[in-house]
């Protein structure tokens, strides 16, 4: 399918990678691993077209289709978020529009002119059928529902959803249209745990190829079969999936070390022949043998371990308040709807918990909460004394000036609040900006780089409270290993949003489980928490929010400065429609609905097995030899199609109503 041979790329003097070889075949799923900066989102780019190689070839088969997605998108779509995903099909819909045009010229064509359009017919209808073309729109959904959509955000306008929501709809428009090869580059960023793995057992099970990009080695394991890693300016193919990368690179790397080893000391033991018998005459000829030897030798370079990656020094944080935040009985949302209620939770110093959960749910309302940068509905919480905090999230990233340097940048936003002993490019040096690295400009760094400067920023001031929001995303595994690292052994308290799991296990003491509503405390890393099983969809982890039922954690002791909300008890509410907390089922207008739409479903079922049974009438060659039967049959295709398509209406707008009364 796609064969990639011997690629090489610069970027001015310096040289990302050089001689890359690879082959993309049908079921081949690759993960592209390595630092932040050596190239392989340039690497990605080069094998969709996007860009050109400086030598090398990618080969492509005939009519390949591949589909791309990468980090960030370019533009902003209008329709809906359907409208988006179906967009992606738009060669199956072609297939479709034809076949209605065949069904209209069979009605009107007669002889050999009629046989020849029943022969068309029959091969596009197969076609059609093949790539899934009667189920389009219920797959796209499907795939909408596993990505954390409702039905009722899939009609929602496509321009009103956040970047990271956008990159989810790409995603399924991607899935949609099932490429011959899939190219994805870091997937995984703006998903969840629950969403994670969902995908991966879509991608596991496809058909196609894949080579995508991820710092997730729980996702390159569950997904790849083959690992290429780029490093040291080359690419290196791995068979299996991360585990068994690891220990093959550590095998490939002893033996090159060892080969190095061994030839240094050859190389050593020739010099010192040189050396005593240059200028001996009986010995001149051996001497300018083993000169001449030298110069032919190509000398096997060993891997330098010392790449630059993220090595986070915290300083030493003032002793905080035992009990560091504690809430109690809050409700918190926007816009007077709640997004969480009934949060009850004490942490305590030193304690590092993980808030996991489907995105939308409440994660970063919670986090927003203890920030100061929303207040609670109802309920109070408390941020303990000496408590200081520092606070990442992406859009910090977003804030880097692209026009300055690592250095100017760094030493603007924190120098003012160093101790005149702390050398500023000691620090960066310390996040992997050191030397010449400090002195590049921000708009030439990677994600990654960049990533790892915000939070270089975040962290270089004594905090005792870390609140960490999605760290990883763009960060290479040699960052994100160093990262886990300095999170276990940082002596402060940690809140942490993560999807990688890796990081959560290795880190976090306890789960703050964020879901319908309810923020529950877990004891220890439960995998049923971090990983649970898909069911039908991610329920309620759409982007759209609405109250959610009460729930609570086990409180405690009071400490420091108290934030509430409405003063005295909760006040009481008009039940809304769209509250968890209010139950209509019962109602006699919710009956009829959910009469109505079992009604609509039985009917759409009967149509579509009619389309179904016709369909499959009009593609057998002995109604092909009858004109009457075929016009037949063409005819009473297009009503049942006709009456499916006006069922398919009449259930989303059915359901949709049912969905709005019972929220």
């Amino acid at each position: 399918m796609i064969t990639v041979s011997g690629l090489s790329k610069a970027h001015g003097p310096r040289t990302l990678f050089r001689d890359v070889t690879f082959r993309l075949l049908p079921g081949r799923r690759i993960a592209l691993v390595g630092g932040n900066g050596v190239g392989k989102t340039t690497l990605l780019e080069i094998v969709v077209g996007d860009q050109f190689a400086d030598t090398g070839e990618v080969h492509r088969t005939k009519d390949l289709r591949v589909g791309y997605l990468p980090q960030e998108l370019l533009v902003s779509r209008t329709g809906t978020v359907l409208d988006e995903v179906m967009s992606g099909a738009d060669h199956i819909r072609d297939i479709g529009t034809r076949l209605d045009e065949l069904m209209a010229a069979i009605a009107t064509t007669t002889g050999e002119e009629n046989a020849r359009v029943l022969d068309e017919y029959g091969d596009a209808q197969s076609r059609f059928e093949q790539l899934g073309g009667y189920s389009l729109e219920s797959d796209a959904r499907r795939i909408l529902s596993g990505l954390g959509f409702s039905d009722l955000d899939a009609d929602r306008p496509f321009i009103e959803l956040s970047g990271g929501w956008q990159m989810r709809a790409a995603l399924a428009r991607l899935m949609l249209a099932r490429p011959d090869v899939m190219v994805l580059d870091e997937p995984t960023n703006h998903l969840d745990t629950d969403t994670i793995g969902w995908l991966e057992a879509q991608l596991s099970a496809y058909e196609g190829a894949i080579l995508f990009v991820s710092h997730d080695r729980d996702f390159i394991d569950a997904v790849a079969e083959r690992v290429v890693e780029v490093a040291g300016g080359t690419a290196t193919e791995y068979v299996g999936g991360f585990l068994e990368f690891v220990v093959q690179r550590e095998e490939r790397l002893a033996a090159v070390i060892a080969a190095a080893a061994q030839q240094q000391r050859e190389l050593d033991k020739t010099e010192k022949f040189i050396e005593r018998f240059r200028y001996k005459a009986s010995k001149a000829k051996q001497v300018q043998s083993r000169i001449k030897t030298l110069e032919k030798i190509e000398k096997i370079q060993a891997p330098d371990h010392k790449a630059i990656v993220a090595r986070f020094g915290f300083p030493e944080p003032r002793r905080s308040a035992r009990t560091v935040v504690e809430i109690n009985d809050v409700s918190v949302g926007y816009d007077g709807i709640a997004v969480l209620e009934h949060v009850n939770l004490v942490v305590e110093r030193g304690e590092k918990l993980s808030l996991v959960g489907p995105n939308g749910a409440g994660k970063s309302t919670l986090l927003k909460m203890l920030l100061g940068d929303l207040d609670p509905i109802a309920g109070s919480y408390t941020i303990g004394n000496n408590v200081d905090v520092a606070y990442f999230a992406q859009h910090q990233v977003e804030s880097l000036d692209l026009t300055q340097t690592v250095a100017m940048e760094f030493a603007a936003r924190v120098g003012a609040d160093q101790p005149k002993t702390r050398n500023l490019r000691t620090v960066l040096g310390s996040f992997g900006f050191s030397g010449e690295a400090a002195d590049r400009r921000i708009g030439d760094l990677s994600g990654g780089e960049r990533t790892r400067l915000a939070l270089a920023v975040c962290m270089a001031n004594p905090v005792n409270l870390l609140v960490l929001d999605e760290p990883t995303n763009h960060l290479d595994l040699p960052s994100c290993d160093v990262l886990e690292d300095a999170l276990s052994a940082y002596p402060g308290t940690v809140l942490l949003v993560s999807h990688d799991r890796h990081l959560i296990r290795s880190v976090a003491h306890d789960l703050l489980e964020v879901r319908d509503g309810v923020v529950r405390r877990h004891s220890g890393v439960d995998e049923s928490v971090l990983s649970p099983a898909f069911q039908g969809g991610a329920a309620g982890s759409g982007p759209s929010t609405g109250a959610a039922k009460p729930s609570s954690a086990k409180g405690g002791s009071k400490s420091g400065q108290q934030k509430s909300g409405a003063k005295g008890s909760k006040p009481t509410r008009t039940p809304n429609p769209r509250s968890g907390n209010v139950n209509l089922s019962g109602s006699p207008a919710t009956k009829e609905l959910r009469k109505k739409v079992s009604l609509i479903e039985k009917a759409l079922a009967a149509a579509e097995e009619e389309v179904a049974d016709l369909n499959r009438l009009l593609s057998e060659p002995e109604n092909f030899g009858d004109p009457a039967k075929a016009t037949e049959l063409a005819h009473r295709f297009g009503e049942a199609k006709d009456r499916s398509l006006q069922l398919m209406e009449d259930w989303t707008e059915a359901s949709t109503e049912l969905e709005r009364v019972t929220g």
